[in-house]
């Protein structure tokens, strides 16, 4: 009899154990917004404590609240069902506004807005973009942020999802983009 309550008690506590376990948010959250249409978009910092657990490329939207083509692109790719897919499915997707006022940490070091120009500039968008502050524009990163490719510009969801895959299949580490852009 008490060899039969003990594994009882066991197997309540495991199922109590296993009821109160963190769940994995990244994977819930993306799922939700995928059912839901949607890009699954990220905070710069919750995309790196994301990546620490599971790594995984990154992919940053750079935008600015003046930016039409940063409002299409959310308003038509952005809801493509195929490019909503397929970014929760292989990327930390981050939106990033370059104009914005808060600092990021990232590697030691703290990116701050710099005031100037038309609205001025976040440096680690400057950073990134290799000083190239156009809008929209995207940056593709590693697990271990190192860039992957910079592209600018708007692009339709055929156009999206041919980069999504140059980037996310690895062809990047033996064709260049323009090699595949032009190729297929």
């Amino acid at each position: 009899m008490k060899k039969v309550l003990l594994v009882a008690l066991a197997v309540v506590a495991v199922g109590f154990i296993y009821a109160f376990m963190p769940k994995n948010d990244v994977a819930d959250n993306a799922a939700k917004h995928t059912a839901a249409g949607e890009v699954a978009w990220m905070t710069w910092d919750e995309a790196i404590k994301a990546n620490e657990k599971a790594p995984k490329k990154i992919l940053i939207d750079f935008y600015t609240d003046w930016c039409g083509w940063c409002k299409k692109m959310d308003a038509s790719t952005f809801k493509d069902p195929g490019v909503v897919s397929y970014i929760n499915a292989n990327f930390y997707p981050v939106k990033f506004n370059a104009e914005q006022k808060e600092d990021v940490v990232f590697q030691g070091t703290t990116f701050s807005y710099t005031a100037g120009g038309r609205g001025g500039f976040h440096k680690l968008a400057y950073e990134l973009l290799d000083g190239r502050l156009g809008y929209p524009s995207y940056v593709y990163l590693t697990p271990t942020y190192e860039r992957i490719l910079i592209s600018p510009g708007y692009k339709d969801a055929p156009m999206l999802t041919k980069e999504l895959k140059f980037v996310s299949e690895d062809t990047y580490m033996t064709t260049s983009w323009e090699q595949y852009k032009n190729s297929n």
